[in-house]
């Protein structure tokens, strides 16, 4: 027999002893057609480790042989195909579906939204928050015609989900106007300015009169601020909105009657006071008016010095300006409105912010009077001083602007270009509420403002008491009894529904929970 043969068999021989120990160990059967069961499994090519096993099963021949390359080829045939007598197919691969779904070619977001129909288009874009929308204006083009040509759908859609009832109580849509986004935003910057002063009025409250000034101690107060805080945003949109009416109602009295204001005129009740209160419910007026002393007294509070003990400890501690005098906080609320005063509440260090009440009062007055023109300075002997090449070369350049350098009117891109014009003439054009007034109507409002102690109190309490809103002017209650109402537990339900309506959902109410910490001092 040839040696060959003997080793293969020897080496047969001891495989099938392996196998049958093998099989005893893991207990498994396999039967093949034709022949006996066999317990043992060749090792295919996969990570599992009967790779390592089989290193320990082969001969010391084979591993030689191996070395030298005669079954080089005849392993790696074995290994990477299927052996042929075992008779047994591989499973077919079936894709992952991370596979399937990189390998389809898919679109992108905006070829996809752009096939959509334009009405759900436009119901999608009205789902999103408001700072969004405006984004999206500056996307491309496109977007801007869309979100342009669909200002009333998507504004009728925030009026009926994300703006509270008495909102829209206080500025309704008047019968000529559209509805539009500078009719949304304006609402929005409202109610941000209201809720902003309600925080820092609630901060000042807390503090100075309910004395909560450690960490402790303002921990546990959080829930009766929040409170406060919640319920004094409708209070505090009130007044902006009394204020903004006022101030307009002023100037067209003053411009009706060749500047005669009411400090000329008797009467018994501010007549334009009187037309803004009609436009108050009897619960809303009577809430208001409980809490305008509050709101006023509180603002003028915070422009005085920290220190009431005298004039030594103001000038160690370097308090040394006074209190702005009446007529500047009369100035403040009925020119700049309550985005005003909520501008200068939030300045840091008090004489921060006399400085910023001295700025805005001088900005307001400034050339009011028509000063007399100062004299020219002349040199000595007549001799005048040479203008600088530099002057005269940046006068030069900043006058004669080549006409293409000039940047276009809105009127010539309207005529010249629609799509430009289009893009660049909206409804946020016309500015934000209570803007800047001119000169001219600074000159004629400024002499005719009203006491600061007679602002509302006077004509809403007549009112009140005309209307039968309360028996007696005793009943209406005061500052002591207002700070009690306003932290109370009970009764959120009852003016939930009436401030922000059955029907609102809950991200137009304020969170009782959500409480910042942001100190002003």
């Amino acid at each position: 027999m040839d040696p060959l043969h003997i080793t293969e068999f020897g080496s047969d021989r001891y495989l099938e002893k392996i196998s049958q120990s093998h099989a005893s160990a893991t207990q498994s059967e396999i039967p093949v057609a034709g022949r006996s069961p066999s317990q043992f499994i060749l090792p295919f090519r996969a990570p599992n480790p009967l790779d390592a096993d089989d290193s320990i099963v082969k001969s010391g021949d084979q591993k030689r042989l191996e070395k030298k390359g005669f079954l080089g080829f005849r392993a790696k045939f074995h290994t990477k195909g299927t052996p042929a007598h075992s008779g047994v197919e591989p499973p077919e691969r079936r894709p992952s579906l991370t596979e399937t779904t990189t390998t389809k070619p898919s679109l992108p977001f905006d070829q996809l939204f752009q096939f959509l129909p334009n009405e759900l288009q436009v119901e999608i874009i009205a789902s999103l928050p408001l700072s969004d929308i405006l984004s999206l204006r500056l996307a491309s083009r496109s977007l801007h015609a869309l979100v342009s040509f669909n200002e009333a759908p998507i504004t009728r859609y925030h009026l009926d989900y994300h703006v509270p009832a008495y909102a829209k109580r206080l500025y309704p849509i008047s019968g000529g106007a559209s509805l539009n986004f500078h009719y949304l935003c304006g609402i929005w910057h409202r109610l941000h300015v209201a809720a902003k002063l309600s925080y820092l009025m609630c901060e000042w409250i807390s503090k100075e009169l309910f004395l909560r000034n450690t960490e402790e101690k303002k921990k546990e107060f959080a829930p009766q601020r929040e409170r406060m805080r919640r319920r004094l945003i409708p209070l505090l949109l009130t007044v902006f909105h009394f204020f903004e009416t006022y101030r307009d109602l002023h100037l067209q009295y003053l411009t009706n009657r060749n500047g005669k204001g009411l400090l000329k005129e008797p009467y018994t009740v501010n007549p334009i006071e009187t037309q803004i209160l009609n436009m108050y419910d009897d619960r809303t007026l009577l809430r208001v008016h409980e809490a305008f002393p509050l709101v006023i007294s509180s603002f003028c509070r915070r422009l005085r010095p920290p220190s009431y003990v005298g004039r030594v400890e103001r000038s160690l501690r370097g308090y040394l300006r006074e209190k702005p005098p009446d007529e500047v906080h009369v100035a403040i609320l009925c020119i700049g409105g309550l985005r005003e005063v909520e501008r200068i509440w939030e300045v840091k260090g008090y004489n921060t912010r006399r400085a910023a009440v001295d700025n805005w009062y001088n900005s307001v007055t400034r050339d009011l009077a028509d000063p007399e023109q100062p004299k020219k300075r002349r040199g000595m002997l007549g001799l005048k001083r040479k203008k600088s090449l530099t002057l005269t070369f940046g006068k030069a350049h900043t006058t004669e602007v080549p006409p293409t350098a000039r940047a276009p009117d809105d009127s010539s891109a309207m005529n010249g270009d629609p799509a430009r014009g289009f893009v660049f003439s909206t409804s946020l054009s016309e500015g934000m509420p209570m803007g800047s007034l001119t000169r001219d109507q600074l000159k004629i409002l400024l002499p005719d403002l009203p006491v600061l102690q007679k602002i509302w109190s006077e004509t809403a309490e007549a009112m009140i008491l005309d209307r039968k809103v309360v028996e007696r002017s005793s009943d209406i209650r005061r500052n002591a009894q207002i700070l009690t109402d306003l932290i109370r537990e009970d009764g959120v339900e009852d003016e939930d529904q009436w401030w922000y309506g059955t029907g609102a959902p809950e991200s137009v109410r304020p969170n009782l929970e959500a409480i910042e910490e942001d100190p002003l001092e």
